[in-house]
C-alpha cells in the first residue's frame, strides 16, 4: 500500500482565520493574489499549464496529492495498492461532497478518465497521465481499479495531476462551460463564483470541504502579467501576494518591511523548442536574402548543437535573470529521480558553433525569428532578445517577436513558430513526466507528446521511456530514465537553458509555503505565528 501522512494538515486547520483584506460575504477575510501568467480556462483538462493548473486546486481535488516538495499524499483516494501485475486498487475517501451537495463516487473518477485525454480544442492537455489506463472497473461506489496493459508503478505519481470532475455536472458540457460556472462544480476547498478571461477568477469558500474549511472566505485570483504592476499592486495593498516576484524587485522586496519573499529551487526548466513538423517551407526562416531555405535546418543536429553552443547560460542566469535561475543541461534539478549528474550544460563555445554550422552547409549562417511569450514567465521576452542576440554573432541573424500568453501558446501549438522560447514544470519531480509529454512522439492514440508543440520524434527515445515507465525496480527504471536524459542531450531534442528559482511577495503577516512546483495557491497562505 502507498500512503503517505498528511505533513501539517491539523496545524494547518487549527489556525484561527485571520483578519485580512477586505471582508468576505460569509463574514470572513478576502485573500486578493496576484499572479503573472494568464488562466485561460476553468476547465481543468483544457490545458496543461502552470496557472491553469493553479486555480484548478482551490475548485478541484485529485485521487492523489503533492505537497509542496511534490511528494504524493492522500486526496480523494484513501489509499491504494497493486492487487496484480496490471492491476491498481484504489479505495475512495467517503463521504465527499461535490459543491452542489450530491456524493463523490467512483463514477466520477471513471468519467474523468474517459474524458481526460478527449478534450476539443485542448492546445496541450492530460492524456499523457491516463495513457497507461486501458480499462477502468468500477468495484463499489468507493473502490476504483485500474487496468494497464503491462506494470505501471508511476500511475499513482501521474494520477496526481488529473483533476477529478463531476460526472453530473460534465456529461455533455465543454470547456465553455467551465469557463461559465455552469460544469465548474468541484470538491475542492473553493467554490467557483465568477471567471473573466484576462481578468480574475472569484472564489468562495467551500464550508463543507473534507478536510475542514479554509481560513479565507473569498479569493480574487487577479492576473497582472506587467511585473511592474504586479509589484506596485502588492506594495499598495491591492493584492496581498503575488507570485513571479520580478527579478529587478527582488532585492528590494526582501528589505521591504511591510513585505516577506518566500523562495524554493522550482521544477520549472526554460528551453528552446525548434520545429521538427516539416521538411521544408519552416515558417520565420529563410536566406540571407529573405528567400526560403530548400530544407529544415533544425532537422540536421549539427544546427541544433551550434545553437546550444552558442548560448551562454551563465550569463542569461547572472544578468538577465539576476540570480533567480540555474544553467543547466537537462531539464530536472539536482536531487530528483533521474537527474543524471553526467549531464552538464552545453558549454559556451561560439566558434564551434559557426564550425558546426559550416559543416552543416550554412557558412554564412540564415535568418530567422525567434518567438517568445511576454507576460508568462520571467523575464521571458528578455531572456529572447539575449539569446537573439547571441545567435546573431554565430551568424544566424535572429528577430525576436514576443507577444501574450494566451496568443502564443494557441499558435505555439499549432506548430506555427520555427523556434520558440518555452518552460515546463516537472511537476512529479522526476524524469518521465517530461520523456511522455514533452519529448514523445506527439501520438494522439497512444496518448504522448500532448505538449510536444515541436513534434520532435525519436523511436529509440519512445522505447526507452516506455520500459523505464514499465520497470518495477526503482533502481533500475532510473538508471534507464537517466540514460533517456543523455539521449536527449546528445540528440539535442531540445535546448535546456536554465531552472527557475520560484518566488513569491506577500504583505507581513502572512506565510507562504512556497512550492517547487510553483502553484499559486490560496491553501497554501496562513497567518504568520
Amino acid at each position: 500500500m502507498h500512503r503517505r501522512p498528511l505533513l501539517g494538515l491539523a496545524a494547518a486547520l487549527s489556525l484561527a482565520a485571520p483578519a485580512w483584506g477586505q471582508g468576505g460575504s460569509q463574514g470572513g477575510p478576502t485573500l486578493n493574489i496576484g499572479i503573472g501568467g494568464a488562466v485561460t480556462s476553468v476547465d481543468p483538462h483544457f490545458y496543461n499549464a502552470s496557472p491553469n493548473n493553479s486555480l484548478a486546486m482551490h475548485i478541484f481535488d485529485r485521487l492523489v496529492e503533492r505537497d509542496a516538495r511534490a511528494q504524493p499524499y492522500p486526496g480523494l483516494a484513501e489509499s491504494w495498492r497493486v492487487i496484480g501485475e496490471t492491476v491498481w486498487e484504489f479505495k475512495l475517501r467517503p463521504g465527499v461532497k461535490w459543491h452542489d451537495g450530491r456524493d463523490f463516487t467512483a463514477e466520477d473518477v471513471a468519467f474523468t478518465i474517459q474524458r481526460t485525454p478527449n478534450v476539443p480544442g485542448s492546445p496541450g492537455g492530460f492524456g499523457g497521465f491516463v495513457r497507461a489506463i486501458e480499462r477502468v472497473e468500477v468495484v463499489d461506489p468507493l473502490t476504483i481499479r485500474f487496468h494497464t496493459a503491462r506494470p505501471h508503478p508511476l500511475l499513482p505519481t501521474e494520477l496526481a495531476s488529473v483533476a477529478v470532475i463531476a460526472k453530473h455536472a460534465a456529461e455533455g458540457a465543454g470547456t465553455e462551460d467551465y469557463n461559465s460556472g455552469k460544469a465548474a462544480i468541484g470538491t475542492g476547498p473553493y467554490r467557483f463564483i465568477a471567471y473573466r478571461s484576462g481578468d480574475r477568477t472569484e472564489l468562495a469558500r467551500n464550508e463543507a470541504y473534507f478536510r475542514g474549511p479554509e481560513p479565507w472566505a473569498r479569493v480574487n485570483y487577479r492576473f497582472i502579467g506587467n511585473d511592474g504592476a504586479r509589484t506596485a499592486a502588492l506594495l499598495a495593498g491591492d493584492v496581498d501576494l503575488i507570485d513571479q516576484v520580478p527579478s529587478t524587485d527582488l532585492a528590494r522586496m526582501k528589505r521591504e518591511p511591510k513585505v516577506a519573499v518566500s523562495e524554493v529551487q522550482g521544477l520549472r526548466l526554460i528551453y528552446l523548442v525548434m520545429d521538427h513538423s516539416r521538411q521544408r517551407d519552416v515558417p520565420f526562416i529563410s536566406d540571407n536574402d529573405g528567400k526560403p531555405l530548400p530544407g529544415n535546418p533544425f532537422n540536421d543536429v549539427r544546427v541544433r548543437r551550434a545553437l546550444s553552443m552558442a548560448i551562454n547560460r551563465q550569463a542569461l542566469s547572472e544578468r538577465v535573470m539576476e540570480g533567480t535561475a540555474q544553467p543547466t543541461g537537462q531539464w530536472l534539478p539536482e536531487g530528483t529521480f533521474g537527474y543524471n549528474p553526467d549531464v552538464r550544460p552545453t558549454a559556451f563555445d561560439p566558434d564551434g558553433a559557426k564550425r558546426l554550422l559550416a559543416e552543416a552547409g550554412f557558412p554564412q549562417g540564415f535568418r530567422m525569428t525567434l518567438h517568445s511569450p511576454n507576460d508568462r514567465y520571467p523575464n521571458d521576452a528578455k531572456t529572447a532578445q539575449a539569446v537573439a542576440q547571441m545567435f546573431t554573432r554565430i551568424g544566424i541573424r535572429t528577430e525576436v517577436d514576443a507577444v501574450p500568453w494566451a496568443s502564443f501558446s494557441q499558435r505555439s501549438n499549432r506548430q506555427e513558430y520555427a523556434i520558440r522560447l518555452s518552460g515546463w514544470g516537472s511537476v512529479t519531480g522526476e524524469a518521465s513526466y517530461a520523456l511522455v509529454n514533452i519529448l514523445g512522439t506527439y501520438d494522439r492514440e497512444r496518448r504522448t507528446g500532448a505538449s510536444n508543440s515541436g513534434r520532435y520524434s525519436n523511436p529509440e527515445l519512445d522505447a526507452l521511456t516506455a520500459r523505464a515507465a514499465a520497470t518495477i525496480d526503482d533502481a533500475q527504471r532510473e538508471r534507464l530514465l537517466r540514460e533517456a536524459v543523455k539521449m536527449v542531450t546528445d540528440d539535442a531534442a531540445i535546448i535546456p537553458m536554465f531552472q527557475l528559482v520560484n518566488s513569491w511577495a506577500l504583505r507581513r503577516g502572512l506565510t507562504y509555503e512556497a512550492r517547487m512546483d510553483e502553484r499559486t495557491t490560496a491553501m497554501a497562505v496562513r497567518a504568520a505565528q
